[in-house]
Order: structure tokens, then sequence, then C-alpha cells
């Protein structure tokens, strides 16, 4: 009799493994496991992902909305409420194209016990090229406030930047990606209860930070005046650190998803792809926000 009407025992199912060849035990996620080094080798399958786009798309939308609404503010070329309406629906679509990007390469992987196999680095190089665009994004902004620097200065709606809660505030965030680096290290060295420390610590300076931050925007609003609408320097000033809070809160979004999976077990020495990119991206942040303290802070202030 065929075995059409059987199933297949348990303890003879082929062992799932990744793109190099590892044996992956049952309740792991297989994207972690590869090469350390990212040299796995690759499998049949293509594991591209619409997500990223997505939300490059919703992000495209929501700085454009608020550049038409910018303008139709000041000159009336065009109607202000059409910049708000792009700017909610690149909102949405940046949200969107986020939660579906997390849900596919971190939260799914760890669902799914009997998943496809997939490559450690293509989840590296794909960071790093998003990252590599995400510097345009802040470089038009960077831009604009170098054009504005080039007119008369200061100008006169310009607060009193530079104080300890801003110095605090980089502390913290320098602070975050040290924390994170040992965490990793932690990791490699299979010291599993420091890992889960300082990951937790990272997480926790990441919501200090942005605490901080918006503590920072209620002072210039509600005490020195000073808001989005405060001339060229102030639609600068808010758009660089409104971009740079959007990031941290992401990837304050993206520590928690580690947290969680950290407490389930599912990394280790050779399981840390997610650990890899999420680092990669909070690291970068933590160099923009160098740049702009130097720049922006500093800079406008001298």
């Amino acid at each position: 009799m065929d075995s059409g009407g059987r199933s297949e025992p348990l303890d003879e199912r082929p062992p799932r493994a990744d793109g190099s060849g590892h044996r992956v035990p049952e309740g792991q996620a297989p994207e972690e496991y590869g090469d350390h080094r990212g040299r796995g080798d690759h499998d049949e399958h293509d594991h591209r992902s619409r997500w990223p786009l997505v939300a490059a798309a919703g992000a495209a939308g929501l700085y454009g909305g608020i550049a038409v609404f910018i303008l139709g503010d000041e000159t009336g070329l065009v109607p202000p409420l059409l910049g708000v309406g792009l700017a909610v629906a690149g909102t949405i679509g940046l949200l969107a194209g986020i939660a579906g990007w997390v849900n596919q390469a971190f939260l799914a992987p760890a669902r799914d016990e009997r998943g496809p196999r997939k490559s450690r680095e293509s989840y590296v190089s794909t960071t790093l090229l998003f990252l590599t665009t995400d510097v345009s994004t802040f470089a038009a902004l960077f831009i604009y406030y170098f054009v504005v620097r080039i007119g008369a200065w200061p100008p006169s709606e310009l607060p009193p930047l530079l104080g300890s809660l801003v110095i605090v505030n980089t502390g913290l965030l320098v602070a975050s990606s040290v924390t994170f680096h040992y965490a990793h290290r932690a990791l490699e060295r299979e010291h599993r209860r420091r890992f889960l420390g300082l990951l937790g610590a990272t997480l926790a300076l990441g919501l200090v930070f942005l605490a901080g931050q918006a503590y920072e925007y209620y002072e210039f609003v509600a005490h020195d005046g000073f808001t989005l609408a405060s001339g060229f320097f102030g639609t600068a000033f808010f758009g660089l650190t409104g971009l740079h809070g959007l990031h941290v809160a992401l990837g304050i979004g993206g520590i928690a998803v580690l947290c969680w999976r950290a407490g389930r077990g599912h990394y280790g020495p050779d399981r840390d792809t997610s650990i890899t990119t999420v680092s990669l991206y909070w690291h970068f942040v933590d160099a923009v926000w160098l740049f702009l303290v130097v720049v922006l802070y500093v800079g406008a202030s001298v």
C-alpha cells in the first residue's frame, strides 16, 4: 500500500536547515542561522520583499505632503489641505510598510517552525542598502539648512539651543549604542544573562532619549514660542530633529521586538541576524544625531 494516507513520523522529518547547512532546532527562526560572517550559501528561492518599497513610497508621500503644505501656506500656490492629505496618506503607507517589513523579516520566521531557508547575508546587505538610501533623506534637509545659512544670520527666531538637555540626550544615545554593541558581544560569547540585560538597557536608554526630545519640543513651543512655523530655521530644526526622532521611534520598536524574541531564546552565537541588522540601524541613527548636534545645535549657536 502506498504512503499517500500516512503521515511522516515526527522524528523522521527532514531537518530544517539554513543556507549554510546548519541544523535548525524546532522552535527557532531559520533566518537567524547561517555562517556567522554572512557567507552562507544561497538556496534556490528568491527572498525579495515589497515592504521596503511600500515604506519608501510612504515616506516620500509624508515628506512631500509636508513640503506641499508649507508651500501652500506660505505662497498660496497650492491648497494647504492637499499637503495634509498627501502627508496623511504617506504616513499610513510608511507605517504599513514598516509593519509588514518587521512582520516578514522578524516575527513571521519566529512563528514558522518549518519556514523556508533564508540567507543572513541578504538581510544584512538589504539593511545596508536601506541605510545608504536613507542618507539621502537626511542630506536633503541638511542641504536646506545649509542654504538657509547662506542668507542673513542669525535669524531673529533663534532660541537658546545649547543646554544641559541636549548634552544629556546625546550621552544617552551614545550610551545606547555602546550597550547594544556589548549586548551583541555577550551573545557571541554565549553570556545570555548579560546579553538580555544590555539589550534591555539599550531599549530603556532609547525610550528616555525620545522622552527627552519630546520635553525639549515642549520647552521650545510653550516657553520660547519656537515652532515649525518660526521661519526658515524653525522649519529646518523641527524637520531634521523630527525626522531623526521618527527614526529613533522605529528603532525602539525594532529593539522591543528583539527583547521579546531574546526572552524566548531565539538568539545564539550563530543566530544573530536580527541583532546584526537592527544594531546597524541603531548605530546609523546614533551617528546621524552626532552630526545633527554638531551642525544644528552647535553650528547655529556660534
